[in-house]
């Protein structure tokens, strides 16, 4: 199995995981559709790869979920296709719920969940015409396990876990296939990112962040799970690997322990 010459978009591909798996990408010969906010920083990443002039830049934002259709339609016309899409693009968030304000739950919703489930959609027809596809959905151990400081975070990404296993289901008859990827930390700069309860940014580097996974490394399992179209992967260190399975097998334990947990 390979990924040569198909044609992979990633969104968040400016930074961190994104940026990584776009490197790690274009030295398997794809063609690569690039996608963030912003379009120098995009332009930057595409010098990166190796194979530059089979890598597209299409800016987008997320958080404008109502007008992705058009991007889909672009992307496609890029070269004729798009074969795998990375959901990658999202933010995070570092408050206690009483602390956060209506307005940060919203946007956290509507980048991570509405933004990533609109992108899908769009593209969604495309995979089923050609009786083929992959969703890739950058989630989180979150996603699976509610920490403190994360409650509107882990709300978006359980609800991506929620939306894909159903798409799954339906589109298998089409033989689509949804990966879901499942990041403990990883050193990137999500933390510096992360909204505050009052949705302005943390602008500092948790400790664990910064102990985290290399996104070069994570990239490369990234990239394992994605061509091996694995249904659910958690990369992530023994100890949130843990944490998922005593969750899932001793729920009352977990809930003891993760009054305990420290999270910055």
């Amino acid at each position: 199995m390979s990924f040569k010459n198909k044609v992979i978009w990633i969104t968040g591909a400016s930074s961190g995981i994104g940026r990584a798996l776009a490197i790690e990408l274009a030295q398997q010969k794809v063609k690569l559709i690039l996608s963030s906010r912003t379009k120098e920083e995009l332009e930057r990443v595409k010098k990166q790869c190796a194979n530059s002039s089979e890598v597209q830049i299409l800016p987008l934002d997320l958080e404008d979920y109502t007008n992705l259709q058009e991007k889909a339609d672009k992307a496609i016309a890029f070269f004729d296709k798009v074969d795998i899409l990375v959901n990658n693009g999202g933010i995070s968030q570092r408050s206690l719920a009483i602390d956060t304000q209506i307005p940060v739950d919203k946007r956290l919703m509507d980048i991570n969940y509405l933004g990533t489930v609109a992108l899908s959609k769009a593209l969604l027809p495309h995979f089923i015409k050609n009786k083929k596809g992959q969703f890739v959905v950058t989630t989180s151990i979150v996603g699976k396990i509610g920490t403190p400081l994360r409650s509107s975070y882990a709300a978006s990404k359980h609800a991506l876990h929620g939306f894909f296993d159903s798409l799954r289901a339906e589109q298998y008859k089409n033989n689509i296939f949804v990966t879901l990827v499942c990041p403990g930390f990883v050193n990137t700069n999500i933390s510096l990112n992360a909204l505050t309860g009052d949705g302005t940014p943390q602008k500092k580097m948790d400790t664990a962040t910064k102990n985290g996974i290399r996104p070069e490394r994570f990239a490369k399992l990234m990239i394992h799970a994605i061509l091996n179209k694995k249904e659910e992967v958690y990369i992530a260190g023994a100890k949130e690997k843990f944490g998922v399975y005593v969750k899932r097998l001793f729920p009352r334990l977990f809930s003891k322990m993760i009054r305990k947990l420290r999270v910055t």
